[in-house]
């Protein structure tokens, strides 16, 4: 299934978009896409049921409808630092031995299309497409990859906009440079996972101006989604309706000679992952 979100920030409605690419209102059947949701299997057979059926209405007035984040409520973004090999490559780091993990607050995921804002003081606003893992049961020190991909409800596009002064020239940690106001565009769907049978072949895309900057694949991942969210689970409980942000492939500005093209007012990103749908932001200063 396809579930998202539509509406005017702060008042989405649950939908589902069908087969034939009509959005269907799910507003009778459940009264958001949350986690509370995602760990409800009997819930989940229901909409599966009514879809199935025919019986979900279509959403009136779609055609004019804000498509915000796919999730309410997310208890927690939980990122992947350099987890492609390409990027990696392309930034000099070390292959690393581990994840390497951050965090990103929740306030910081907006909708695929809403507007970016480049923070006061920017000089090196940077985009990234990435893989979100949607978490649809609770996890705590798992077993094996495989065990840790049944507890995946869904994925998603993610932007994980990161400006590279604050993260990397301004001491501490990383988390100055991800936790930006807009800095987490989430959507359009949160693809169920019984779509996507093998999350290790998903191409991923990234155009900036009409031009294209990233182009890779999920396959090129040093630390594959069943494993990071088994390692994850060593060190953290991961709980339904937490996202996990898996890293970038390469062709990021800060891997692109000098002069490097860092995002500015007026840029257009668009980005996408084959199945997964499709984003589109205007960025604005702050």
């Amino acid at each position: 299934m396809k579930l998202l979100r539509v509406g005017t920030a702060g008042a989405e409605r649950p939908a589902l978009l069908d087969q034939d690419g009509t959005l269907r209102d799910l507003s009778a059947l459940v009264d958001d896409i949350d986690g509370k949701l995602l760990a409800d299997d009997a819930a989940l057979v229901r909409i599966r049921a009514a879809a199935a059926a025919g019986v979900l209405p279509a959403m009136e007035g779609a055609e004019g409808l804000r498509t915000g984040p796919p999730l309410a409520r997310i208890g927690k973004i939980v990122c992947i630092g350099l987890n492609y090999h390409d990027h990696a490559t392309e930034t000099g780091a070390a292959i690393p031995a581990e994840p390497i993990v951050f965090m990103k607050a929740p306030d910081t995921v907006v909708g695929p299309d809403d507007t970016v804002l480049v923070p006061r003081a920017s000089e090196k606003t940077d985009w990234e497409v990435e893989l979100a893992v949607v978490i649809g049961r609770t996890a705590r020190y798992l077993g094996s990859a495989e065990e840790a991909l049944g507890h995946v409800a869904g994925y998603a596009v993610a932007h994980d906009v990161s400006e590279r002064a604050f993260q990397i020239e301004r001491g501490g940690q990383w988390d100055k440079g991800k936790n930006c106001e807009t800095f987490n565009p989430l959507g359009p769907w949160l693809v169920t996972a019984d779509e996507v049978p093998d999350p290790q072949a998903l191409p991923l895309k990234l155009w900036v101006n009409g031009e294209l900057k990233q182009d890779g694949t999920t396959a090129d991942q040093i630390f594959p989604v069943g494993e990071v969210v088994r390692y994850l689970s060593q060190f953290m409980t991961l709980y339904p309706g937490d996202v996990i942000n898996t890293g970038t492939p390469a062709g990021v500005a800060m891997g692109q000679p000098d002069p490097k093209p860092y995002l500015r007012a007026g840029d257009v990103v668009e980005l996408e992952i084959e199945g997964l749908g499709r984003q589109r932001q205007v960025l604005k200063d702050a």
